[in-house]
């Protein structure tokens, strides 16, 4: 067996999370595992390749017998069979303790987006996860509030998104190399809670995120076969919800589906994420696929409402749960007017996705939960779901997935002064340790970041024209980060100001696109 060895520091209240057990777990699922992991990293890079010369994507011949083929995927557990709100938000104490006690279906239980891996965050959570799943976690805050479990109250699943596959951490090192991210995320929650979840009622279920193949979903199913081996485990028992959030992804939601068809309990539109994605993708096929201001790409878009419809097709034909995406808009309780205006967005997008077939939605603040759940309740009524809505009349072409040029609206000087605030803004957080970061009443993630440096690196490269007349080059994306970086230097601290800014600006404009910010900016936290 490889060596396994713990490089980060002592982290309080861990030493059973990173037991000599638990890492030899860890040891087992890198050796088996890991060189597949770097084989389909390279074929990403392969197939966008393949992209950057043709502009095009499409579904693929060699798997048309799965998508013409008869079959579903697992029942899912009782557990998992209303999910029509789900709550989400990084594992810190507190969060954990109020995503419990929020009246939500499912918990988002997140170690990906909206958390950031500094070492204390990556033991510190799954440290929470134990006490969660066990119910025995309370905290008290500085301000000497204390937070514990509602008693006699329906705590809702949990649903851990461990890290996507491009992700190392490296306070683990395995064979002299840094561990997997998502092996090390999905290991050690495995490892600590599954069986007693089972035990309990519930079970082991994950978020899959970040995956651009079929090819790599075969991976994580067979990473839960080996676990469940491993363990003693029933086969069978974990069940995994895809993200489909990149559009590749998008191209192959049967074959997802077929993979860990064992597992599989159903998809999630991530919608931020996919918009990054289409970005990334196409960043250099020409004008037809440079996109309007973030602001204006709304969900009502032909080639997003193109997404979601199928999605909600496969998923029913295929007897798993269709998934709806987060709004961004969150209240603000020192704030009557934001929160009306937040409110009656988070209404209009809840509605639009449960009238859509959607089974259940995203919300990211216990105050949305009602909305979410009144919204769904409207239309399923005391069932559990509408997987019995089989959206027939959806018929979703590839044309349709890629007609970005439909979207209306253009690139404005606003947008672009609100992609290097935003930008900047969310690095700062996400280097101090918080990855859901609530910005002019906002939720903001990684993958809203992520939209906001791409979108100025297309707009450079194409020579896009704003709506002042004005060409965006480089040099005035230089300009505004100078002005942005000096507007928040009361805001926040200088070191970790200058830090994120020149992050943004490295992954806004280098000649080479990062394929995601967090991988540079990784390198500059403990």
């Amino acid at each position: 067996m490889s060596d396994v060895r713990v490089v980060g520091a002592e982290v309080e209240a861990t030493e059973e999370i990173r037991s000599p057990e638990a890492l030899r777990f860890l040891a087992e699922l890198h050796e088996a595992f890991a060189g597949t992991r770097a084989e389909l990293l390279a074929a990403r890079a392969r197939r966008r390749a393949q992209v950057a010369e043709t502009g095009r994507l499409d579904w693929l011949e060699e798997t048309r017998s799965i998508r013409e083929g008869q079959w579903q995927v697992a029942p899912a557990p009782p557990a998992l069979r209303d999910r029509r709100v789900e709550i989400t938000g990084p594992t810190d104490r507190k969060m954990t303790v109020n995503a419990l006690n929020s009246g939500a279906k499912v918990w988002l239980a997140d170690l990906e987006d909206s958390n950031t891996p500094h070492w204390a965050n990556v033991l510190g959570g799954q440290r929470n996860l134990y006490d969660a799943v066990r119910g025995e976690i309370t905290y008290d805050s500085p301000e000497g509030k204390h937070y514990a479990l509602h008693e006699g109250q329906q705590r809702p699943a949990i649903v851990v998104r461990p890290r996507g596959w491009h992700l190392d951490e490296r306070n683990i090192e395995i064979g002299g190399r840094s561990a997997v991210g998502a092996l090390v995320d999905f290991g050690l929650y495995f490892f600590h809670n599954a069986a007693y979840l089972l035990e309990h009622g519930s079970g082991p279920y994950f978020y899959l995120p970040k995956m651009e193949s079929h090819r790599e979903a075969r991976l994580w199913a067979e990473v839960f076969a080996h676990a469940e081996a491993a363990l003693g485990i029933p086969r069978g028992s974990v069940r995994a919800t895809v993200l489909i959030e990149t559009i590749p992804a998008a191209f192959e939601m049967d074959e997802i589906l077929y993979e860990l068809r064992e597992y599989a309990s159903g998809l999630n539109a991530g919608r931020w994420d996919y918009l990054f994605s289409v970005i990334k993708y196409f960043r250099d096929a020409g004008e037809r696929f440079v996109l309007p201001d973030r602001d204006g790409v709304t969900m009502t878009a032909p080639f997003m409402r193109a997404y979601t419809e199928l999605l909600v097709r496969t998923c029913h034909r295929r007897g798993a749960h269709a998934i709806g995406g987060m709004a961004a808009f969150i209240p603000n309780r020192r704030d009557p007017a934001v929160t009306e205006r937040a409110l009656g967005k988070v209404h209009e997008d809840k509605r639009r996705e449960a009238t859509a077939g959607f089974d259940g939605s995203w919300v990211a603040h216990p105050d949305l939960v009602e909305i979410c759940a009144a919204e769904f309740g409207a239309v399923l009524g005391d069932r559990p779901n509408q997987l019995d809505r089989l959206r027939e009349d959806v018929e979703v072409t590839a044309e349709e997935l890629l007609d970005v040029a439909a979207t209306p609206g253009q690139a404005t000087e606003r947008g672009v002064r609100s992609a290097v605030d935003v930008g900047v803004r969310y690095i700062a957080s996400w280097l101090g340790g918080n990855g859901a970061a609530a910005i002019h009443n906002l939720m903001e993630d990684a993958a809203t970041a992520e939209i906001s440096r791409s979108q100025l690196w297309q707009w450079v490269h194409n020579g896009t024209r704003l709506d002042t007349g004005a060409v965006l080059t480089a040099g005035l994306v230089r300009e505004i980060l100078a002005e942005t970086r000096a507007e928040l230097a009361a805001e926040i601290p200088g070191d970790r100001l200058a830090t994120a800014v020149e992050i943004f600006g490295e992954v806004a404009l280098a000649e080479d696109f990062a394929d995601f910010l967090t991988l540079p900016a990784y390198q500059r936290i403990g």
